[in-house]
């Protein structure tokens, strides 16, 4: 799923140069797959999509990986919009039903510390994908070839996720009382996700266009998607860390506030140490912030988690949807994304006060293990 959703940053540039595509065109194409996101989330909280959720779960993956295989076999924007929006849709679903999949089993087992390492995994996507556009890239091929060589890796990917996620009976969640202030913090988190889902996306769009449209720091292009993605990969573990020791809230809270200062780098500091630590600010963040808002919303939820989860991406998947065809829009009219940037860093800080100084810091806390 990282290379799915992530890889369209790194193969950008060379998609708008070698088409004449404006930053609003490359905007408006970003925003179809999170469109697309954000009817799969909508989609996976209904009661419409019965049946086994490993099938769900890999029949999105499947999904995924076909449609940004076919990036590289068309040429037209419309056809860019439907493939990006198909593939946001099963995005949706492995998040959501991959996620309450496996955060269940590893319950029923006494181990949800481990949900640790199955966030992690976009990080290692965006990692491979970053790898495998730059040597494609060294080796003189062009964007066609990226978005075939990456849609064949996910293939590959999808065969072992099979044979790691076993199709065996599902655990059943547990019901209990909601208490109101659970609802009041779930409520809160839920609208921080969204915020945190636009404040995030203008960089994580953009960041190599950036890059590529500076003299002083373009020699970087090739390894700054990388530089996130070897941030991102390890990053899960840090905030775990974080997150045990001052508890989910908090945790959420100052990764929300770091990730914003990342942002602002991007925009505000146009240098090789400025881009590079709003690389590593932003991959060393926002998947520790995904993985702490969903582990936080299944402590919240009563239940099924699914349907919570799918409201944790809803949300996101609005906030997301909405930021690159802002940013490819203002950026158009300013000249840069100076505007867009410090919009979404302020969504950010706006995101960590809601979590950070809301009434939850009860009730969110990381478990070390559920062993009795």
């Amino acid at each position: 799923m990282g290379i799915g959703r992530f890889v369209y940053t790194p193969i950008l540039p060379i998609m708008t140069e070698a088409l004449g595509m404006t930053q609003a065109a490359a905007g408006f194409i970003a925003s179809a797959n999170f469109l697309g996101y954000l009817a799969g989330a909508f989609a996976a909280a209904t009661s419409l999509l019965r049946g086994s959720r490993r099938a769900w779960f890999m029949g999105g993956l499947a999904a995924s990986a076909v449609t940004t295989g076919a990036m590289g076999l068309v040429d037209s924007e419309w056809a860019f919009l439907a493939l990006r929006f198909a593939g946001g849709v099963a995005s949706a679903f492995v998040l959501v039903f991959s996620s309450a999949l496996v955060i269940d089993r590893l319950h029923a087992a006494g181990r949800s510390a481990l949900a640790a390492l199955h966030f992690a995994g976009v990080g290692v996507g965006i990692a491979v994908a970053a790898l495998l556009v730059s040597s494609l890239a060294a080796l003189g091929f062009g964007w066609r070839a990226q978005w075939l060589a990456s849609g064949i890796v996910s293939l590959v990917a999808l065969a072992v996720v099979a044979v790691l996620i076993p199709d065996r009976p599902e655990p059943q969640a547990s019901s209990k009382p909601q208490a109101a202030e659970a609802r009041r913090g779930l409520t809160a988190l839920i609208t921080a996700y969204g915020l945190f889902g636009f404040g995030y996306v203008i960089t994580a769009t953009f960041l190599v266009a950036i890059v590529r449209g500076s003299d002083a720091i373009r020699p970087l292009e090739p390894v700054i998607w990388l530089v996130v993605g070897v941030a991102a990969a390890p990053s899960i573990a840090l905030w775990t860390w974080v997150a045990r020791s001052i508890d989910i809230a908090r945790a959420f809270a100052l990764a929300c506030i770091l990730e914003a200062m990342g942002v602002g780098a991007s925009v505000l500091w146009i240098s090789t140490p400025g881009v590079l630590l709003a690389a590593v600010l932003l991959g060393g963040t926002f998947v520790g912030i995904t993985a702490l808002g969903l582990v936080g919303a299944r402590q919240l939820s009563r239940g099924d988690p699914r349907h919570t989860l799918a409201l944790m991406t809803a949300a996101f998947g609005l906030g997301q949807t909405i930021g690159p065809a802002f940013a490819g829009v203002l950026s158009d009219t300013t000249g840069s994304f100076l505007a867009p940037s410090l919009v979404a860093a302020g969504a950010l800080l706006v995101s960590a006060l809601l979590v950070g100084a809301g009434r939850t810091h009860s009730s969110l806390t990381w478990h070390h293990s559920d062993r009795r």
